[in-house]
């Protein structure tokens, strides 16, 4: 089979698939990105970069500035295909991630192949994630977010089917389109993110957790308001003062990802170090950290505080889970899909930091008692979120898309639980 992959970022979400595909040689497999990540490999995958193609004269209307930039990003990953056809590769399936727009014009280079999306958002005005923070959207905001959607609006149509990860996730797309998306999760590799045989700080470049007689762990990849790091570090002069001998480890990047972005170029660390005031030599910023290191973390966890707003889950959150982390999530919609309140975990509320340190504090001094929920954590996921489960149902579809033929429109509802 020849397949081609295409996402902005290598791996990503298709880590999983290509390393499948790539392990039997009787396999073509192209991997189409903008950030090749010269780092890793990927037996018998093959990396090709692509990159927008030049803008035009002229400024686009502030609505399409978006839309703009898809179409760059399709129109250069279509300058990529055409060589690749040339050189007499026409894959038997396309795989690509919907949003950015490089997927849009895969189906004009290879009118004969049928196209698989991966359906990770979609943006609505009136939505759970816009209007979570009840701030009022003016009718140019809410037209600029319509607009976000008409890349991934050209790709459920023209896509044979899809995949969602969550139900969560799946459910914000339009219901008329919901009948082509599969809910399939990526997979946590439970093998890997297990818990330790036995428990041990982690060994960190610059970081004295000596004295530490328990960690509170937070990880996302930016420290930004999606994923609730200012309610968090609110949060922190109260669990530091009730709890002596914790340390918190702060493993992200310093950076926005999905929030809106301060003004002068100031980061949300920069802000809340400066506004709240914790004993600094208790709190470690890591930064992003290596997978082995990143993993010994969540090992190590007394605690794991995860909190987002009502958006895409994070990996980071149910590779604590596999983990056997303890952890304290935010009452919103995607965490309640994995975690419930006193069987696998324990939920807090998101917009009260007074309320996440009383129930982190608690969750520190009762941590031998709530042990069980460690142990039906990683139960969860074992049970519907491991590798070994998911990888074969999203090869079982790639399989059916392939076999479908390109003017195929599958209906996968009828097989999601």
């Amino acid at each position: 089979m020849r397949v081609l992959f295409t996402h902005k970022n290598f791996p990503a979400q298709f880590r999983h698939m290509a390393e499948h595909l790539g392990r039997k040689p009787e396999n073509e497999v192209i991997f189409a990105t903008t950030n090749p990540r010269p780092e890793w490999d990927i037996q018998g995958v093959k990396k090709v970069v692509f990159s927008q193609s030049p803008a035009h004269n002229g400024s686009p209307h502030p609505l399409i500035r978006g839309f703009d930039d898809a179409v760059r990003y399709g129109s250069g990953l279509l300058s990529v295909c055409r060589e690749l056809k040339t050189k007499g590769f026409v894959p038997d399936i396309l795989v690509g991630h919907s949003g950015w727009g490089q997927t849009m014009f895969l189906r004009d280079i290879f009118p004969h192949t049928p196209f698989l999306a991966y359906y990770e958002w979609f943006y609505n005005a009136d939505g759970p994630e816009i209007t979570f923070d009840g701030r009022k959207r003016q009718e140019s905001e809410r037209a600029m977010i319509r607009m976000r959607n008409s890349a991934i609006l050209h790709d459920l149509v023209s896509c044979a089917g899809g995949i969602s990860p969550t139900r969560w996730q799946k459910s914000q797309f339009p219901p008329e389109f919901q009948h082509k998306i599969a809910q399939i999760h990526d997979g946590i590799n439970t093998q890997y993110f297990a818990p330790a045989q036995k428990q041990k700080l982690p060994d960190i470049p610059g970081v004295d957790l000596s004295g530490a007689s328990e960690l509170l762990t937070y990880c996302s990849r930016g420290l930004e308001p999606y994923r609730g790091f200012p309610q968090f570090y609110q949060a922190l002069p109260q669990i530091l003062g009730e709890r002596p001998g914790c340390h918190v480890l702060i493993v992200g990047e310093d950076r926005v990802c999905y929030s809106q972005k301060l003004p002068d170029g100031q980061t949300y660390k920069e802000l809340l170090t400066t506004q709240v005031k914790v004993d600094e030599n208790r709190v470690h910023f890591t930064g992003p950290l290596p997978y082995g290191l990143y993993k010994q973390v969540l090992q190590a966890s007394s605690v794991h505080l995860y909190l987002t707003w009502p958006f895409v889950l994070s990996w980071s959150f149910l590779e604590a889970m596999a983990c056997g982390c303890l952890i304290v999530g935010s009452d919103t919609p995607p965490v309640k899909e994995a975690l419930e309140h006193g069987h696998n975990g324990l939920l807090t509320d998101f917009a009260s930091p007074d309320k996440i340190a009383e129930d982190v504090v608690a969750a520190l001094r009762d941590k031998d008692k709530l042990a069980p929920l460690r142990t039906r954590a990683r139960q969860t996921i074992l049970d519907r979120y491991c590798l070994s489960k998911t990888l074969p149902r999203q090869m079982e579809l790639l399989h059916k898309v392939a076999e479908a033929g390109p003017s195929a429109r599958i209906d996968v509802s009828r097989k999601q639980k």
